[in-house]
């Protein structure tokens, strides 16, 4: 009598994930920037389907490997920037990777606070706000949509200053006496919203790294609310850990 084997047969590959490896080894000998053989092109030259081929493409462009430009292609990205998650502005993040920051301002406006604003900034729901929107660049590339919002009353005439400043965080020690010292941030993966992908010349709905901060002064006040929203194909986040002090008073066995 013959016995049934028990044993599971292993998982078939899915195609794309053979022509995923061999785009990254095109991807490898090439430079960045270079155009990608078309979808028709690599479906012949691996004899597979183009929806194949498409899967593949479509997850190394998620991957930040490949990058898309509507109406022309799909090219060799450049490499990542790595960007430490440290209480530093947009511009000195940009410095310490060899790169020259600027910035666009999108546009400013004095609003009334909403609850969550409110109680991030520790005033009173209603009270006036500054929201501060940039479009930040590296080396002239676009990089992130980045949106402050702080206490109208605590930084007046903010808006009229922010335009001819390069930096938030040195405007608010130079000209209001403010020195951050601490901050919060959160990290959130959301598609680029159709205003987005225009400003940061991507696909609507292309992956962005979305951080969240909380900043404070060196007294413990809230001083900034905001968001940076970055390209997902252009940024490598870095977080620099360390064991928390309850861990190390546990280790050292006191």
């Amino acid at each position: 009598m013959k016995v049934a084997s028990t044993a599971r047969e292993p998982a078939r590959e899915p195609k794309h994930y053979a022509v995923r490896r061999h785009l990254l080894e095109l991807i490898e000998s090439m430079e960045p920037g270079s155009a990608v053989p078309t979808e028709r092109s690599l479906a012949a030259d691996l004899r597979t389907s183009r929806t194949t081929v498409r899967q593949a493409l479509v997850d190394l462009v998620a991957e930040g490997r490949l990058t898309r430009r509507q109406g022309s292609g799909t090219y060799v990205a450049e490499s990542k920037i790595t960007w430490p998650l440290h209480l530093a502005s947009f511009t000195e993040q940009a410095a310490a990777n060899g790169l020259t920051a600027s910035s666009e301002l999108l546009g400013t406006a004095r609003v009334r606070a909403d609850s969550q604003t409110a109680e991030r900034l520790q005033i009173n729901r209603g009270d006036p706000v500054y929201r501060i929107d940039r479009l930040r660049l590296a080396d002239h590339l676009p990089t992130a949509v980045e949106t402050s919002v702080l206490s109208a009353e605590r930084f007046p005439g903010l808006t009229r200053r922010m335009r001819t400043a390069g930096s938030l965080h040195a405007l608010l020690t130079m000209e209001y006496g403010v020195d951050l010292r601490r901050g919060e941030e959160s990290i959130e993966i959301a598609p680029a919203s159709p205003r987005e992908a225009t400003l940061l010349r991507i696909d609507a709905s292309a992956a962005m790294l979305v951080v969240r901060r909380h900043s404070f002064d060196a007294h413990g006040a809230p001083v900034e609310w905001g968001t940076s929203s970055f390209r997902g194909d252009r940024i490598c986040l870095i977080a620099n850990l360390g064991i928390p002090p309850v861990r190390r008073k546990m280790t050292s066995g006191k």
